[in-house]
């Protein structure tokens, strides 16, 4: 071998020499890393219990209960044939189920629900409350309430729990009518 050879095996052999270091260094990195991707994650902090003095309960309608109520109301307006739509809201307002009747007005949808709002809010029928409005104009400017007869409240030892609301009888007597047609069929 000369001298040329030998340097140049030489490099070749560092070459390869360093090759095979950094590919055995990369496969011990990659599998420390595969080894900590593996590892479970940590356990997240434990939620902070609640001091029951700072909680309070609610009641609310099952859906069954307000799907009830909404198609009593409803039939008690076909018999006498009426087109309406009926809305059941919860406590906070929440629209649990609305019944659109065969033919009723485009209108009565929002009505119903803004009815069933209204009297959910005051616990009252909404008849009770457009009354109010002769002393206090500026409730009807509060978002999301209709001051017209057709509301009427569900309430629970005292408190509301849901409204009903019937809109698209041609009277407004005639929505709170069906609307406490509704109620009733909760307390059979």
């Amino acid at each position: 071998m000369t001298k040329h050879t030998r340097n140049t095996m030489s490099l070749r052999a560092r070459l390869l020499t360093g090759t095979v270091a950094a590919a055995a260094l990369g496969a011990g990195t990659f599998g420390a890393i595969s080894a900590n991707a593996a590892e479970p994650a940590p356990a997240p902090a434990a939620a902070a219990a609640a001091h029951p003095r700072d909680l309070t309960q609610s009641t609310h309608l099952t859906i069954d209960a307000a799907t009830r109520a909404a198609q009593a109301a409803l039939d008690a307006a076909e018999s006498e044939n009426q087109r309406v739509t009926v809305a059941v809201v919860d406590r906070n307002g929440n629209t649990v189920v609305t019944l659109r009747g065969d033919g009723a007005g485009p209108q009565s949808y929002e009505s119903a629900v803004r009815k069933a709002f209204t009297a959910v809010s005051w616990n009252a029928p909404t008849s009770e409350l457009a009354e109010r409005l002769k002393s206090a104009p500026n409730l009807k400017d509060i978002p999301g309430t209709l001051f017209l007869a057709g509301g009427a409240p569900v309430a629970a030892k005292g408190a509301p729990v849901a409204g009903i609301g019937v809109a698209g009888a041609p009277s407004g007597a005639l929505d709170e009518k069906f609307a406490q047609a509704g109620v009733a069929a909760l307390a059979r």
